[in-house]
């Protein structure tokens, strides 16, 4: 603790004491307040550069992604000529995004609104029940 602490003394009042109880857990709430500031801001720093490399992932990524396919037209093109093979890998990503987008339109509407509806529910049983106990 930052000040300094003195010793409860026999003849020291109930109100002295009290007062100095609350005095000194003001400063505790106020310094743990202080502990939790500083580490929530350390950790939001983390949490930034994690975001910002798994940004830089994702970008690399999807340049790797767009080297394969241009890899695989490159190969198709052996066999057939290019504009065939650019048409086929070109189809062939299509036919995969569609599945793709209704598999996750499938998911979104099994999901249902994005409200919290169980905690709505919750918080409204809860205001009842005090608006019940306030007019007893």
């Amino acid at each position: 603790m930052s000040t300094v602490e003195r010793q409860p003394h026999a003849d020291d009042s109930v109100g002295v004491l009290v007062s100095r109880a609350s005095q000194q857990m003001s400063e505790l709430v106020r310094e743990e307040m202080q502990l939790a500031r500083a580490e929530m801001t350390q950790k939001g720093k983390r949490y930034g550069k994690g975001g910002g490399l798994f940004g830089a992932t994702g970008i690399i990524g999807f340049l790797a992604l767009q080297a394969l396919t241009a890899t695989c037209i490159a190969a198709l093109a052996l066999v057939v000529p290019v504009w065939a093979a650019a048409l086929i890998i070109t189809t062939a990503l299509g036919i995969v995004a569609a599945v793709t987008a209704l598999a996750g339109k499938k998911q979104i509407a099994r999901a249902g609104t994005p409200a919290p509806e169980q905690t709505i529910d919750s918080v409204k049983a809860d205001v009842a029940e005090i608006k019940e106990k306030a007019h007893r």
